[in-house]
């Protein structure tokens, strides 16, 4: 009997060394932020520090600490795997420091990563401050056996989804889930992701937000992978991998229950029992009678105010008192006025607690207001990601209608790329910077976000740029929901941007994620060029941009391109030209001929990846054209372009892309 109890153990424990990657040891990296001296305060404060830690660890897994005051304080966080027992989490730190002081034996900061605990020490304070850099990706060294990785990706990303919810809500002491789900082929996903608890909700779903998009790219056809920083993990697998047993006995502990009542408190729960069933029949009596005046067609209400109190009820707990709005933004002076947005004005607010706020007070007149209220707050309540403007909340009294969010401090993109002046302060870095940020939004909602969103007015406007120049996507008034196997709508009403406006449904109403593919074409180009898409000057005649970009990138004329800011003595960077080339790629006329946005994102990243040639997009419709009718006339004209001509033209592209232009080899971000 014993030896049957023994055999699935054993079969457990081969498994699990046949299949756990190489990262089984521990991974150290030593900061390059400074050394210290030996026998230095620094030193004598760190290992006086590390020597304590194993001793003080809190049950759930996680200590953080201190020793010292000013260049002398050493801090530490370490972090247990959230389904170890305490015995082994104080054997594993302990292994952890001596590691680590092996490792870096006088770096000033460093972190470890080992099989059941991280650690991580550093002169600078690092409690309660998301950290996603350095990173490591792992994967399994077998690939997933299922046949359609598409649905094993997706029930991946379901599941971290769902675990990252679970995970972000945790306590002070911990914020950790684990789960499994079905997949294809008889398969089932195990997962495990954590947060140092000492972050926010909304840090630890950031950093784990990033860290599944990066498992995504690492680990898409593997068998398992797992994704480390110094704020978060999470680690999947095919087999089971984590104690679950341990996680039954964490959920089972609930909080202690409230003291039994007194005297008094009995006295007032049967006053409140009263009160409560008077209450309800009173409620009773007034709907029954509302109800009968309704069936009367007295005092009807639109069919769509119902429908959105219905919806808005959702997020009932992110409303705002119109009042506190009102006082925040000075009765929304003009003073506090930061813009017009797509259906209303955006004032500038600070609450009581100092926080400031960005308010969007929907127009009355606009006849889409009420629907863009309901698409903002149903979809951004439900949306955390770094490139994302962030919904704090909402308000509604009478025809009044406001949208909170978080104040970005450096306005839209268009205030500065469209500036001469302020354009001057958008070097290269920056502004590659901000194209990876917006591609690694719309990637979030496009695959990685519970419903698959397209935003449909994607442009410079609808960019803001946070203190340090990061962009957020915002203005979701024009956004179309669609479940994950949904690929395209179609629509009667065109609303968005005719610049950054796909033909496909600028012409048809036809809409999918590659529409925000096209726009995001038209914005790469203007980031690098300098240039509203309809004003690109070339000598004394006026082009459109795609029309200019393509011609000087089939000719090799890119530096009548770029905007002059960006160019030095040492040629065109390699990563200019490749984002051109990635724009031209985005507003090819047929949509299926657009890359994804998964695909672009890893253009962007991975220099190793071999781009298609372009063809020449047929046309492009400038934001000038303000009826359909010359839209029309324009579009028809452009059709004339002959199929043979493109042809031509890519025959003789690979030779002549090649001429005038000189590239300096930069390494990949």
């Amino acid at each position: 009997m014993s030896s049957q109890v023994r055999l699935p153990a054993l079969i457990f424990i081969v498994l699990a060394l046949i299949l756990l990657p190489r990262f089984i040891t521990a991974q150290t990296i030593c900061l390059n932020n400074g050394n210290y001296t030996a026998n230095s305060t620094y030193q004598i404060n760190l290992n006086t520090l590390l020597s304590s830690l194993s001793r003080n660890i809190d049950p759930n897994g996680f200590y953080n600490a201190s020793v010292g005051q000013n260049l002398n304080r050493a801090n530490a966080i370490l972090l247990c795997r959230g389904d170890i027992q305490l015995d082994a989490c104080r054997s594993c730190v302990q292994n952890a420091t001596f590691d680590i002081l092996s490792s870096c034996p006088n770096q000033r900061q460093a972190v470890l990563w080992n099989e059941f605990c991280m650690l991580r020490y550093s002169d600078e304070s690092i409690v309660g401050t998301l950290t996603t850099s350095p990173r490591y990706w792992y994967w399994n060294p077998h690939n997933a056996s299922s046949p359609l990785p598409d649905q094993f990706m997706f029930t991946l990303r379901t599941l971290l989804d769902d675990l990252r919810v679970r995970a972000s809500f945790g306590g002070s002491l911990r914020k950790v889930a684990a789960g499994n789900t079905s997949a294809p082929e008889f398969q089932t996903i195990f997962a495990l992701i954590q947060c140092t608890p000492d972050l926010t909700s909304d840090d630890c779903s950031s950093c784990l937000i990033d860290s599944a998009q990066d498992l995504m790219r690492c680990c898409s056809t593997r068998a398992g992978g797992r994704v480390l920083t110094p704020s978060c993990n999470l680690r999947f697998e095919t087999y089971l991998f984590y104690n679950e047993s341990r996680f039954r006995e964490l959920e089972a502990i609930l909080p202690p229950p409230p003291p039994p009542p007194g005297p008094d408190d009995d006295n007032n729960t049967t006053r409140s029992i009263i009160i409560v069933v008077v209450s309800v029949v009173a409620a009773l009596i007034v709907g029954v009678f509302v109800g009968f005046l309704l069936r009367k067609g007295i005092k009807q209400k639109p069919k769509e105010e119902f429908q959105n109190a219905d919806e808005i009820s959702i997020v009932e707990y992110l409303q705002y008192e119109f009042g506190k709005i009102r006082d925040a933004t000075n009765d929304f002076s003009e003073t506090n006025k930061l813009g017009h947005g797509g259906f209303g004005v955006v004032y500038k607010g600070k609450l009581l607690d100092g926080q400031e706020i960005a308010v969007k007070r929907l127009s009355k007149n606009s006849g889409q207001g009420n629907l863009e209220f309901k698409n903002e707050v149903m979809l951004l309540a439900r949306l955390q990601h770094r490139n994302l403007v962030r919904l704090m909340g909402f308000s509604l009294e009478g025809t009044e209608k406001l949208l909170v969010y978080e104040f970005v401090q450096n306005a839209s993109l268009d205030h500065f790329i469209f500036d001469p002046t302020k354009r001057s302060y958008l070097n290269w870095d920056t502004r590659y910077t901000i194209i990876c940020g917006i591609a690694r939004g719309l990637l979030y909602l496009h695959e990685d976000s519970r419903l698959r969103i397209i935003h449909r007015d994607l442009k410079a406007g609808n960019v803001l740029l946070d203190g340090e120049m990061n962009p957020k996507i915002a203005d979701f008034g024009m956004a179309k929901l669609f479940v994950l196997d949904e690929t395209q709508g179609n629509t009667s009403r065109i609303v968005g941007t005719y610049g950054y406006m796909a033909p496909e449904y600028a012409m048809h109403g036809q809409f999918s994620v590659k529409s925000d593919v096209f726009s995001l074409g038209i914005l790469v180009l203007e980031i690098i060029c300098g240039q509203k898409s309809n004003i690109f000057h070339n000598g004394e005649t006026i082009e459109d941009l795609v029309s200019s970009a393509w011609r000087n990138w089939r000719d090799g004329t890119i530096t009548n391109l770029i905007d002059p800011v960006l160019m030095g003595n040492i040629g065109i960077p390699r990563d200019i030209l490749r984002c051109i080339h990635i724009g031209l790629l985005c507003v090819q006329e047929n949509a299926v001929d657009r890359p994804t946005m998964t695909l672009i994102v890893q253009m962007l990243n991975n220099f190793s990846i071999i781009l298609p040639i372009p063809l020449e997009p047929a046309f492009y419709i400038p934001s000038s054209y303000e009826s359909e009718s010359s839209l029309l006339q324009e579009l028809n004209s452009r059709e004339l372009n002959s199929k043979e001509t493109r042809k031509k033209e890519e025959n003789n592209l690979e030779h002549a892309s090649q001429k005038d232009v000189s590239i300096t080899e930069l390494h990949p971000r």
